[in-house]
């Protein structure tokens, strides 16, 4: 399965100037837990939660998790040490609140009272590494050094959850090793065959038609009386030939019993078999009366737009999964009639309030490689020839019929030979009636036979059809959960990318860590995008647009560009420099139908409108909190600590940023 056929892209507006994006395209919620804490989990559950959430790009919420199991008595060096890093990941020190600060330095001066190890080590190194940036001349030789004994795991936590904490010269020793792992991890775990997958639509179960219900009721409640008749006329006609001529009458019995042995026994296989599902290869629409579901409001209409959607979907399909030796075009006419009854067949199986097609092209994709594989086999038709009565059969039910009429014929000959005239009458009558009740009889057992037949097919189709799909439906969900990639993955992924476009922004402007002042990145979704998340998580776009502020001494430097997620090619870049003084105006715009936009406004330009966050209008869990979600997407975005340092710049320009610089930021009491 290639990217190719997952659900197309739809489009919508796009601005290219500010890329904005209108309206919420593709969007998939996965069916996991990883995230979801019951009321009463343990405090070591709530931490492992918090652990993962850190690591899955969440701080904001690992935060109150962590902070939770601490005040419920999970506490020690490796739960401090992740606590540590999930208040300053994605923060700077002027992001902290006074009580925060305190709490950190309060915890700092107990590093000496934790049993030595490896977290109380690594706890140890990260404060020193805070204390190196906030005390000026400070060398940072032997912190580096401590930095750099720790074992990996330690190690590499703290340059990630660090990386805007760290600043200056201490990240230009840094960076180095930091986009060497980069560029190590940003296509690991086969990252351009699996992306895809995250944002895949969760499939939708198999289905098919069930049977039709037996409308043979009234045939089999009439069948008794028309029976009872004609054995009745029958016996009554033989008997009167049996006393006009005996002899003939014992000769004419036979024939006639065997004759109409012989029609019942041929033709019952011609009139009492429904007949074959035609060239639509086995499909077969819901009946009016008989919905597939609660749902299905009955045949698909050519004008609907779901049905529209459907048929679409398997021109595609087809056109793609043909036999050699086929061209698009001709494999589409060849199997037209196939396809019109398959859509039908998905198109009223389906339709239901909020199911795209998207959920449904797992089956779409199963049933054209089924009629490619059934045509290349030839058995593509089998069931439209098994509906055929061979002729050899309706030759001996018409040649049994043929001598079951004469033998009849013959025997009221018999009845009136020299008879007397009111034998005669009882003769004629006696004909009639078995005519008309045989008739009748017969055409009441094909009838029960017919639906009988039908059912049992019916029944015996729906069973393997189903199970069929059920089989398609398991390969496909088991191969979309095998291949997905987890949160920690997609995580790692976008922090490589952001990774090393800071990186070719900085040598781009020739610039090094020493000349900045401060930088911030925010991530935001690009046009035409696709998204998923898992319950109590962030949204993650198939398409970015990394928008990195670099804050120097003589001004801001805004880079922009967008991003494919899948593999990490970029477009539209844009950059723009402007002094701090230039930057007006930021306001923020939360709109509960729209989203979340930032609106700069420079004194030197119109204003420019950043599209953040999409709104949260459907894909919630009735036991998530739209605020709580939307909170946790900003967080994750990186928004809360740019809109902080843009709204304060534009309030008061450089000088907010001198008043909130490191020197700002007193030392954390560490312990020998």
């Amino acid at each position: 399965m290639s990217r190719d056929d997952s659900a197309a892209y739809s489009s919508d507006s796009y601005n290219s100037a500010a890329y904005s994006t209108v309206g919420i395209q593709a969007e998939t919620v996965h069916d996991s837990h990883v995230y979801i804490v019951h009321p009463d989990a343990s405090p070591q559950e709530k931490y492992r939660v918090g652990v993962r959430l850190l690591e899955d790009g969440v701080p904001s919420r690992a935060r109150e998790m962590i902070t939770d199991a601490i005040a419920h008595g999970h506490d020690g060096t490796e739960v401090r040490f992740h606590w540590v890093l999930a208040m300053l990941s994605a923060r700077t020190h002027h992001d902290l609140s006074g009580e925060e600060v305190q709490r950190l330095r309060y915890t700092a001066g107990r590093v000496r009272d934790y049993a030595e190890d490896e977290w109380s080590e690594a706890l140890r190194v990260t404060f020193d590494l805070l204390v190196a940036l906030s005390t000026a001349g400070s060398e940072t030789g032997p912190v580096l050094k401590q930095l750099q004994d720790l074992p990996h795991r330690q190690h590499d936590a703290i340059l990630r959850h660090l990386d805007l904490m760290l600043t200056g010269g201490l990240k230009d020793y840094l960076w180095a090793e930091t986009l060497e792992r980069a560029r190590a991890e940003r296509f690991a775990n086969d990252r351009d065959q699996r992306v895809w997958t995250y944002f895949a639509p969760n499939p939708i179960g198999a289905r098919a038609v069930p049977p039709r219900p037996s409308t043979a009721a009234a045939a089999k409640a009439a069948l008794p009386l028309r029976a009872v008749l004609f054995v009745v006329s029958s016996a009554l006609l033989w008997a009167l030939a049996l006393i006009t001529d005996p002899a003939q009458a014992i000769v004419e019995l036979p024939v006639a019993l065997g004759a109409g042995l012989t029609a019942a026994r041929f033709g019952v296989r011609w009139w009492g078999r429904w007949p074959g599902p035609g060239p639509a290869a086995g499909a077969r629409v819901p009946h009016p009366r008989a919905p597939a579901s609660d749902s299905a409001p009955g045949p698909a209409s050519a004008d609907d737009g779901f049905t529209k959607r459907v048929r679409h979907s398997f021109d595609h399909y087809f056109s793609r999964r043909r036999p050699h030796g086929f061209s698009s075009d001709d494999w589409l006419a060849y199997t037209d009639q196939i396809r019109s009854g398959l859509a039908a067949e998905i198109a009223d199986l389906y339709r239901e309030r909020r199911t795209g097609v998207e959920r449904v092209e797992w089956l779409i994709r199963y049933l054209a490689e089924d009629a490619r594989n059934r045509y290349n086999n030839g058995t593509l038709f089998d069931q439209h020839h098994q509906g055929r009565t061979p002729g050899r059969t309706k030759a001996l039910t018409v040649a049994a019929l043929a001598v079951l009429g004469g033998a009849a014929l013959a025997t009221f000959a018999t009845a009136v030979t020299d008879a007397a005239q009111q034998r005669v009458l009882w003769a004629f009558l006696a004909v009639l009636g078995a005519a008309w009740s045989g008739h009748a009889a017969a055409s009441r057992w094909l009838e029960v036979r017919r639906e009988e037949h039908r059912l049992d097919r019916e029944n015996r189709e729906y069973r393997e059809q189903l199970a069929a799909r059920q089989s398609a439906y398991q390969r496909w969900q088991s191969f979309l959960d095998d291949n997905r990639p987890s949160e920690q993955e997609m995580e790692t992924w976008l922090a490589c990318d952001k990774t090393l476009f800071v990186d070719e922004a900085l040598r781009h402007h020739r610039l090094t860590w020493r000349d900045l002042i401060t930088h911030t990145i925010l991530v935001a979704p690009a046009p035409s995008y696709k998204r998923g998340r898992v319950p109590g998580g962030p949204w993650r776009y198939s398409r970015y647009v990394f928008r990195l502020f670099l804050f120097t001494q003589d001004g801001i430097r805004e880079i922009s560009s967008e991003f494919d997620f899948s593999d990490a090619t970029r477009r539209n870049e844009q950059r723009n420099n402007y002094r701090f003084d230039a930057l007006t105006s930021v306001q923020v715009t939360e709109n509960s139908d729209v989203g979340y936009d930032l609106e700069l406004l420079l004194a030197n330009g119109p204003a420019r409108k950043i599209r953040v966050k999409d709104a949260e209008a459907r894909q919630l869990a009735p036991t998530e909190n739209p605020q709580e979600i939307s909170e946790i997407s900003l967080s994750a975005a990186g928004s809360t600590h740019t809109f902080r340092l843009l709204e304060g710049i534009a309030a008061d320009g450089k000088s907010w940023i001198e008043r909130h610089g490191l020197d700002s930021l007193a030392p954390f009491p560490i312990a020998g």
